[in-house]
Protein backbone atom coordinates (compact mmCIF):
# COMPACT_ATOMS: atom_id res chain seq x y z
CA UNK A 1 0.00 0.00 0.00
CA UNK A 2 2.96 2.14 -0.18
CA UNK A 3 2.10 5.84 -1.42
CA UNK A 4 -1.72 4.54 -1.53
CA UNK A 5 -4.83 6.72 -0.55
CA UNK A 6 -7.62 4.63 1.15
CA UNK A 7 -10.46 6.03 2.38
CA UNK A 8 -11.03 4.71 6.17
CA UNK A 9 -14.75 3.57 5.42
CA UNK A 10 -13.54 1.45 2.21
CA UNK A 11 -14.08 -2.17 3.32
CA UNK A 12 -11.20 -4.18 1.45
CA UNK A 13 -10.66 -7.68 2.73
CA UNK A 14 -6.87 -8.29 4.25
CA UNK A 15 -6.26 -10.81 1.52
CA UNK A 16 -6.27 -7.73 -1.05
CA UNK A 17 -2.95 -6.83 -2.81
CA UNK A 18 -2.47 -2.81 -2.86
CA UNK A 19 0.24 -1.35 -4.98
CA UNK A 20 1.65 2.11 -5.43
CA UNK A 21 0.10 5.14 -6.13
CA UNK A 22 -3.48 3.73 -5.85
CA UNK A 23 -6.69 5.75 -4.71
CA UNK A 24 -9.50 4.37 -2.80
CA UNK A 25 -12.36 6.26 -2.14
CA UNK A 26 -15.48 5.56 0.22
CA UNK A 27 -18.36 2.93 -0.46
CA UNK A 28 -15.82 1.20 -1.80
CA UNK A 29 -16.10 -2.98 -1.45
CA UNK A 30 -13.03 -4.77 -2.62
CA UNK A 31 -13.61 -9.06 -2.18
CA UNK A 32 -10.71 -11.86 -1.29
CA UNK A 33 -7.55 -11.84 -3.44
CA UNK A 34 -7.97 -9.15 -5.94
CA UNK A 35 -4.68 -7.46 -7.05
CA UNK A 36 -4.38 -3.54 -7.92
CA UNK A 37 -1.66 -3.00 -9.00
CA UNK A 38 -0.44 0.63 -9.14
CA UNK A 39 -2.08 4.37 -10.29
CA UNK A 40 -5.69 2.40 -10.02
CA UNK A 41 -8.52 4.97 -8.94
CA UNK A 42 -11.50 2.81 -7.39
CA UNK A 43 -14.36 5.33 -6.51
CA UNK A 44 -18.07 4.28 -4.88
CA UNK A 45 -20.58 3.10 -4.30
CA UNK A 46 -18.35 0.13 -5.61
CA UNK A 47 -18.50 -3.74 -4.65
CA UNK A 48 -15.72 -5.84 -6.18
CA UNK A 49 -16.01 -9.66 -5.84
CA UNK A 50 -13.32 -12.01 -5.43
CA UNK A 51 -9.64 -12.70 -8.04
CA UNK A 52 -10.29 -9.42 -9.73
CA UNK A 53 -7.00 -8.46 -11.13
CA UNK A 54 -6.32 -4.35 -11.93
CA UNK A 55 -3.68 -3.12 -14.18
CA UNK A 56 -1.77 0.26 -14.08
CA UNK A 57 -4.31 3.59 -14.43
CA UNK A 58 -7.70 1.69 -14.23
CA UNK A 59 -10.31 4.12 -13.36
CA UNK A 60 -13.17 2.05 -11.87
CA UNK A 61 -16.29 3.52 -10.35
CA UNK A 62 -15.81 7.06 -11.47
CA UNK A 63 -18.77 9.20 -12.42
CA UNK A 64 -20.49 9.52 -15.55
CA UNK A 65 -19.52 12.45 -18.25
CA UNK A 66 -23.53 11.93 -18.88
CA UNK A 67 -25.11 15.22 -18.78
CA UNK A 68 -28.11 13.97 -17.24
CA UNK A 69 -26.11 12.93 -14.32
CA UNK A 70 -26.48 15.15 -11.41
CA UNK A 71 -24.49 13.48 -8.32
CA UNK A 72 -26.95 10.88 -7.63
CA UNK A 73 -26.21 8.03 -5.75
CA UNK A 74 -25.34 4.95 -8.19
CA UNK A 75 -23.49 1.98 -8.21
CA UNK A 76 -21.03 -0.51 -10.31
CA UNK A 77 -21.02 -4.03 -9.20
CA UNK A 78 -18.31 -6.60 -10.57
CA UNK A 79 -18.35 -10.32 -9.72
CA UNK A 80 -15.31 -12.37 -9.60
CA UNK A 81 -12.13 -13.25 -11.60
CA UNK A 82 -12.25 -10.58 -14.23
CA UNK A 83 -9.19 -8.89 -15.63
CA UNK A 84 -9.05 -5.07 -16.09
CA UNK A 85 -5.93 -3.71 -18.45
CA UNK A 86 -3.96 -0.54 -18.44
CA UNK A 87 -6.29 2.41 -18.60
CA UNK A 88 -9.31 1.05 -19.00
CA UNK A 89 -12.46 3.23 -17.55
CA UNK A 90 -15.81 2.05 -16.47
CA UNK A 91 -18.34 4.28 -15.18
CA UNK A 92 -21.53 3.78 -12.34
CA UNK A 93 -24.95 4.01 -13.60
CA UNK A 94 -27.77 6.78 -13.79
CA UNK A 95 -30.88 7.23 -12.16
CA UNK A 96 -32.45 7.43 -15.21
CA UNK A 97 -31.79 3.98 -15.76
CA UNK A 98 -31.63 1.39 -13.01
CA UNK A 99 -28.72 3.13 -11.15
CA UNK A 100 -26.07 0.47 -11.73
CA UNK A 101 -23.55 -0.58 -14.05
CA UNK A 102 -23.24 -4.44 -13.46
CA UNK A 103 -20.04 -6.58 -14.86
CA UNK A 104 -20.23 -10.48 -14.52
CA UNK A 105 -17.37 -12.91 -14.08
CA UNK A 106 -14.67 -13.91 -15.87
CA UNK A 107 -14.18 -11.22 -18.44
CA UNK A 108 -10.88 -9.87 -19.84
CA UNK A 109 -10.72 -5.91 -20.91
CA UNK A 110 -8.04 -5.24 -22.65
CA UNK A 111 -6.05 -1.56 -22.33
CA UNK A 112 -8.41 1.24 -22.71
CA UNK A 113 -11.37 -0.34 -22.93
CA UNK A 114 -14.61 1.75 -22.31
CA UNK A 115 -17.60 0.64 -20.10
CA UNK A 116 -19.50 3.20 -20.01
CA UNK A 117 -22.90 3.98 -16.99
CA UNK A 118 -26.02 1.31 -16.77
CA UNK A 119 -23.77 -1.01 -19.17
CA UNK A 120 -24.48 -4.75 -18.08
CA UNK A 121 -22.15 -7.29 -19.20
CA UNK A 122 -22.04 -11.13 -18.32
CA UNK A 123 -19.47 -13.66 -18.44
CA UNK A 124 -16.55 -14.99 -19.76
CA UNK A 125 -16.32 -11.85 -22.75
CA UNK A 126 -13.33 -10.65 -23.91
CA UNK A 127 -13.02 -7.13 -25.32
CA UNK A 128 -9.98 -6.42 -27.30
CA UNK A 129 -7.85 -2.91 -26.75
CA UNK A 130 -9.94 0.45 -27.18
CA UNK A 131 -13.57 -1.19 -27.18
CA UNK A 132 -15.77 1.39 -26.05
CA UNK A 133 -19.70 0.83 -25.30
CA UNK A 134 -21.33 3.40 -24.77
CA UNK A 135 -24.62 4.18 -22.41
CA UNK A 136 -26.96 1.32 -21.48
CA UNK A 137 -25.46 -1.16 -23.59
CA UNK A 138 -25.94 -4.96 -22.79
CA UNK A 139 -23.50 -7.46 -23.72
CA UNK A 140 -24.22 -11.56 -23.08
CA UNK A 141 -22.01 -14.46 -22.31
CA UNK A 142 -18.89 -15.67 -24.23
CA UNK A 143 -18.58 -12.77 -26.59
CA UNK A 144 -15.36 -11.54 -28.09
CA UNK A 145 -15.25 -7.87 -29.66
CA UNK A 146 -12.55 -6.86 -31.43
CA UNK A 147 -10.13 -4.14 -31.20
CA UNK A 148 -12.00 -0.39 -31.58
CA UNK A 149 -14.90 -1.95 -31.36
CA UNK A 150 -17.64 0.88 -31.10
CA UNK A 151 -20.88 0.23 -29.45
CA UNK A 152 -23.99 2.75 -29.87
CA UNK A 153 -25.55 3.14 -26.76
CA UNK A 154 -28.95 1.03 -26.07
CA UNK A 155 -27.83 -1.80 -28.03
CA UNK A 156 -27.09 -5.58 -27.06
CA UNK A 157 -25.01 -8.31 -28.01
CA UNK A 158 -26.13 -11.90 -27.70
CA UNK A 159 -24.30 -14.34 -26.28
CA UNK A 160 -20.93 -16.06 -28.25
CA UNK A 161 -21.41 -13.68 -30.96
CA UNK A 162 -18.22 -11.98 -32.41
CA UNK A 163 -16.97 -8.37 -33.84
CA UNK A 164 -14.54 -8.03 -35.95
CA UNK A 165 -11.88 -5.39 -35.59
CA UNK A 166 -12.83 -1.28 -36.03
CA UNK A 167 -16.44 -2.65 -36.05
CA UNK A 168 -18.86 0.49 -35.49
CA UNK A 169 -22.65 -0.92 -33.84
CA UNK A 170 -25.44 0.67 -34.24
CA UNK A 171 -28.01 -1.99 -33.52
CA UNK A 172 -28.82 -5.23 -31.51
CA UNK A 173 -26.42 -8.12 -32.62
CA UNK A 174 -28.28 -11.44 -32.45
CA UNK A 175 -26.77 -14.21 -30.43
CA UNK A 176 -23.79 -16.24 -32.41
CA UNK A 177 -23.45 -13.89 -34.98
CA UNK A 178 -19.86 -12.39 -36.58
CA UNK A 179 -20.68 -8.67 -37.55
CA UNK A 180 -17.76 -6.55 -38.62
CA UNK A 181 -17.28 -3.40 -40.87
CA UNK A 182 -18.64 0.14 -40.08
CA UNK A 183 -21.43 0.30 -40.24
CA UNK A 184 -21.47 -3.18 -39.14
CA UNK A 185 -23.03 -6.04 -41.08
CA UNK A 186 -23.31 -9.93 -40.54
CA UNK A 187 -20.70 -12.05 -41.55
CA UNK A 188 -21.77 -15.30 -40.78
CA UNK A 189 -21.37 -17.28 -37.76
CA UNK A 190 -19.05 -18.12 -34.93
CA UNK A 191 -19.06 -21.57 -35.23
CA UNK A 192 -15.55 -21.42 -33.83
CA UNK A 193 -16.37 -19.65 -30.89
CA UNK A 194 -19.33 -22.89 -30.42
CA UNK A 195 -16.75 -25.22 -31.12
CA UNK A 196 -14.32 -23.59 -28.57
CA UNK A 197 -17.24 -23.91 -25.97
CA UNK A 198 -18.44 -27.45 -26.88
CA UNK A 199 -21.58 -27.26 -28.66
CA UNK A 200 -22.30 -30.50 -30.43
CA UNK A 201 -22.71 -30.72 -34.03
CA UNK A 202 -26.30 -30.48 -34.41
CA UNK A 203 -26.32 -27.61 -32.19
CA UNK A 204 -23.94 -25.80 -34.72
CA UNK A 205 -25.92 -27.00 -37.79
CA UNK A 206 -29.58 -25.88 -36.60
CA UNK A 207 -27.67 -22.20 -35.51
CA UNK A 208 -26.61 -22.92 -39.46
CA UNK A 209 -30.11 -23.26 -40.79
CA UNK A 210 -31.67 -20.38 -38.42
CA UNK A 211 -28.69 -17.99 -39.23
CA UNK A 212 -30.20 -18.54 -43.32
CA UNK A 213 -33.90 -18.24 -42.35
CA UNK A 214 -33.02 -14.42 -40.58
CA UNK A 215 -30.33 -13.63 -43.71
CA UNK A 216 -30.42 -15.44 -46.05
CA UNK A 217 -34.49 -16.30 -47.23
CA UNK A 218 -35.67 -12.78 -47.56
CA UNK A 219 -38.49 -13.16 -44.98
CA UNK A 220 -39.73 -10.13 -42.94
CA UNK A 221 -38.51 -10.21 -39.34
CA UNK A 222 -41.58 -11.36 -38.09
CA UNK A 223 -42.14 -14.33 -40.60
CA UNK A 224 -38.62 -15.54 -40.01
CA UNK A 225 -39.19 -15.39 -36.24
CA UNK A 226 -42.23 -17.90 -36.92
CA UNK A 227 -39.81 -20.15 -39.22
CA UNK A 228 -37.38 -19.98 -36.12
CA UNK A 229 -40.18 -21.58 -33.74
CA UNK A 230 -41.13 -23.88 -36.29
CA UNK A 231 -37.37 -24.80 -36.62
CA UNK A 232 -37.41 -25.56 -32.87
CA UNK A 233 -40.44 -27.79 -32.74
CA UNK A 234 -37.44 -30.81 -31.13
CA UNK A 235 -36.22 -28.17 -28.60
CA UNK A 236 -32.84 -27.10 -29.35
CA UNK A 237 -31.03 -24.71 -26.03
CA UNK A 238 -29.00 -23.02 -28.97
CA UNK A 239 -31.54 -22.62 -30.93
CA UNK A 240 -33.57 -21.17 -27.85
CA UNK A 241 -30.97 -18.75 -26.82
CA UNK A 242 -30.74 -17.34 -30.65
CA UNK A 243 -34.22 -16.95 -31.13
CA UNK A 244 -34.04 -15.64 -27.37
CA UNK A 245 -31.97 -12.84 -28.49
CA UNK A 246 -33.70 -11.84 -31.80
CA UNK A 247 -37.40 -11.07 -29.70
CA UNK A 248 -35.70 -9.02 -26.93
CA UNK A 249 -34.06 -6.53 -29.23
CA UNK A 250 -35.08 -3.12 -28.66
CA UNK A 251 -33.10 -1.14 -30.78
CA UNK A 252 -33.58 -2.99 -33.69
CA UNK A 253 -31.98 -6.18 -35.29
CA UNK A 254 -28.82 -5.73 -37.41
CA UNK A 255 -29.73 -7.35 -40.54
Amino acid sequence: MTNSVIDSSAKIDKSVKIGPFCVIGPDVEIGPNCILHSHVVIKGPTKIGKKNTFFQFSTIGEDTPDKKYAGEVTTLEIGDNNIFREGVTVHRGTVQDKSKTVIGNENLFMAYVHIAHDCIVGDNNVFANATCLAGHVKVGNNVVLGGVTLVHQFCSLGDHSFTGINTIITMDVPAFVKVAANPARPIGLNTVGMQRNEFDNDSINIIKKAYRIIYRKGYSLKDAIKQLHALNKDPNLALETFISSIERSERGLLR
